[in-house]
């Protein structure tokens, strides 16, 4: 049962840290087993090798940031730990079916995320003329 604490410690390295460098070995140092070994462990465990669990976490972080942001999809690439854009590309037309672009959008503009604070639109939303004067006379 302590090898599978070990793995879930490096799964939880991929979740919280997927827009660094990570590598393989990195896992497996984090799990205390050998690159090797920890790779049968973990796709054991949970069904796939850590690699592509790894870029599937990234992928998904970007499908996030296209959906919520304007930021261009050369900057979303890199903000997820990917460092080739043809590779992006590529990996995420396979695991969505579509390119970037396409992706983001089918969704509404990020621009409806923006909220505007309660106080900023009671300032607006307020009268023009703040005097207030008794009809007559």
């Amino acid at each position: 049962m302590a090898l599978a604490r070990h793995l879930l410690r490096a799964k939880d390295l991929a979740d919280g840290r997927y827009f660094e460098a990570l590598t393989v070995a990195d896992l497996a140092r984090a799990a205390g087993l050998s690159p090797a070994h920890f790779s049968r462990e973990f796709r054991a465990a949970f069904g796939q090798p850590p690699h592509q669990y790894l870029l599937t976490r990234r992928l998904e972080r970007a499908a996030a940031l296209l959906r919520n942001t304007d930021r261009d999809v050369t900057e979303i690439c890199f903000a997820v730990g990917l460092t080739s854009v043809g590779s992006f590309l590529t990996s995420f037309r396979r695991i969505y079916g579509v390119t970037p672009s396409s992706y983001r959008a089918s969704f509404p503009p990020a621009q409806r995320h923006i909220r505007v604070p309660d106080c900023v639109a009671r300032v607006y939303g307020r009268p023009r003329n703040r005097t207030f004067r008794e009809a007559g006379g």
